[in-house]
């Protein structure tokens, strides 16, 4: 039975850097190296009305990002809405996503009314589905307005670069997560507090990173809502491991996205740095929850998030 997950929680580093001697999670996902990989994920090919086709990009792993499933049907649907911008979304990951195969989006024109059109979306591959998706949007409006202020925290230029793994301390990854490592990006982490993948210490289940895009998207805002998405599933259910003494270096960990909500607050651009704050309320049943905040510099909160995913750590056979 394959894992109920497409792939989740990506650990960055540096550009250009072997993975050996990189800050490994979290420094630049190759800067200039592969930044039109990524943003060719956001090209969908229109196949017939209300059908599209994406690409996957390999990230070292033998599963499709979670976050790029996301990402694209996100962009299916909103390739179906005319002056409207997605507000919500939710989405059930089913099967473990073929890297190898292209990825077939099928878009449900569920209500178009006067203020709200509604999406659904099922993401195919071999001809059964692996992830589904409900989106909401909506026509611009005014209205009442408050919400959470942004944590205080340091300013991402006063966040030190994460310490190194020395090649012995790579040698002992899983391999999975070697591969993962070994692989580019245009995103930028940059951790304030409990975002060290390979900390084993028990710590409060709560975590901000700092985060940037490197790279031209444009001036369209849902292709800045679908990066926003892909983004939005890096670190986010690993929050929930923090209390637990894991950590992703463990060979006896399995962690598996079950689904994702997001709700977007307020027009923004991925330009400059934005703080990625989550907390995780609960852990239990194999089960953890997380939930996430997404500020812009100037405090504005942009995003929100929520996720669940199943955390097991595999038990051992001490019987022999």
């Amino acid at each position: 039975e394959p894992f109920v997950m497409i792939a989740s929680d990506g650990m960055p580093y540096a550009p250009g850097a072997h993975p050996r001697s990189a800050g490994t999670f979290s420094r630049f996902l190759g800067r200039y190296v592969r930044d039109q990989e990524l943003m060719n994920l956001m090209r969908l090919e229109p196949l017939e009305v209300n059908l599209f086709r994406g690409v996957s990009r390999d990230i070292g792993t033998e599963r499709v990002f979670g976050g790029q499933v996301l990402a694209q049907a996100l962009l299916a649907a909103s390739q179906t809405v005319e002056d409207r911008l997605a507000h919500s979304l939710h989405a059930y990951f089913l099967r473990a996503g073929d890297p190898d195969a292209a990825i077939v989006y099928n878009v449900d024109r569920s209500r178009d009314g006067r203020s709200f059109a509604a999406r659904r979306v099922v993401a195919i591959q071999h001809g059964r589905p692996i992830f589904t998706l409900a989106a909401s949007f909506q026509a611009e409006e005014e209205g009442l307005e408050h919400q959470f202020e942004i944590p205080e925290v340091q300013p991402p230029e006063e966040v030190p670069p994460p310490a190194e793994l020395s090649p012995e301390e790579f040698d002992h990854l899983p391999r999975s997560l070697q591969r993962w490592l070994d692989r580019f990006g245009p995103i930028e982490f940059r951790p304030v507090r409990g975002g060290n993948p390979h900390d084993n210490a028990r710590q409060p289940p709560f975590k901000e990173l700092w985060f940037k895009l490197h790279g031209e998207l444009g001036d369209d805002p849902r292709m800045h809502r679908a990066m926003l998405a892909y983004i939005s599933d890096f670190h986010l259910v690993g929050t929930a491991m923090l209390p637990h003494g894991i950590s992703w270096s463990q060979n006896d960990l399995m962690v598996a996205s079950l689904d994702h909500a997001m709700w977007f607050h307020r027009d923004f651009r991925l330009d400059g740095w934005l703080l990625y704050s989550c907390d995780s309320p609960s852990t239990s049943g194999g089960r953890g929850l997380a939930r996430g905040m997404i500020h812009d510099r100037e405090g504005r909160l942009l995003a929100s998030t929520a996720q669940e995913g199943v955390i097991r750590v595999r038990r051992h056979d001490s019987s022999g």
